[in-house]
């Protein structure tokens, strides 16, 4: 984990980039003709919102909403106050409480903590996925595979089964073990279409013990998943739930 200290002002910069590059582009073509209507339309706030009177405000809350996505895993590891004392100084030109040398320990400092932190959590979300899956597998409508995955059969299909080199059509809704839901095509109201081969293991299985029509419930171990690295919402470590509906079968002969 590598923090630098330009690193939280690069949506700004980004910003007044792109604000420079279309200032640029409206020169060329011609709107720019009134320099009094731009300064009259650079006064006018942007939107109308209580407590945020004008453009400075307004441009300082947005930014700051940027800013606290970006730091908000770290929201335990830091004092707002102190934060905004160092934007303070910065901009201000004052001689910084901490060196090059001192930030380069604190944020290796914050890193190692983060690590540690990360990889407790993922050890948790392994104890938590034994206990559950062992519980459910003790359920009479759950069915256990050699490689662990767990399935129940919610509404039995009567279609053909995919292989492997096989196309699908689905509808489905993926959940962390704690209720989470990551993704859902129900919820976007559009079903997906892929290729077994394309999919984390525990879906090319689940899917191959399906017939086209039915509706299972999976429950897939991290290590038929997204594993130790995790994937964009889903942490290290996470098994998944499922809920699948086989809507089609797609035969790689028929592609």
């Amino acid at each position: 984990m590598k923090i630098s200290r330009s690193a939280l002002t690069l949506s700004a910069l980004a910003l007044a980039t792109t604000l420079g590059l279309s200032a640029c582009k409206k020169i060329e073509d011609g709107e720019g003709t009134s320099t009094a209507a731009s300064a009259t339309g650079a006064d006018a706030p942007a939107v109308q919102v209580q407590g945020l009177k004008n453009n400075r405000e307004q441009v300082g809350y947005a930014i700051g909403l940027d800013l606290g996505n970006s730091i908000k895993p770290l929201e335990d590891e830091i004092d707002l106050d102190a934060m905004v004392r160092g934007i303070r100084d910065n901009l201000a030109g004052k001689e910084p409480k901490l060196n090059d040398e001192q930030v380069m320990q604190v944020m290796q400092g914050l890193a190692t903590r983060m690590q540690a932190k990360q990889a407790a959590e993922a050890q948790t979300r392994l104890d938590d996925e034994k206990k559950i899956l062992d519980e459910n597998a003790a359920k009479p409508n759950v069915q256990t595979t050699e490689s662990g995955l767990q399935y129940e059969v919610l509404t039995p299909g009567t279609g053909p089964t995919p292989s492997a080199g096989d196309r699908v059509r689905v509808h489905y809704e993926g959940k962390l073990l704690d209720g989470t839901v990551f993704d859902s095509s129900i919820q976007r109201g559009e079903p997906v279409e892929f290729s077994l081969g394309e999919i984390i293991p525990g879906w090319q299985e689940g899917l191959q013990l399906m017939q086209q029509g039915a509706k299972h419930r999976l429950w897939i171990p991290s290590s038929l998943g997204y594993g130790e690295q995790g994937a964009g919402p889903i942490p290290p470590n996470a098994a998944l739930q499922f809920e699948v509906e086989l809507i089609e079968v797609l035969p790689a002969s028929a592609q």
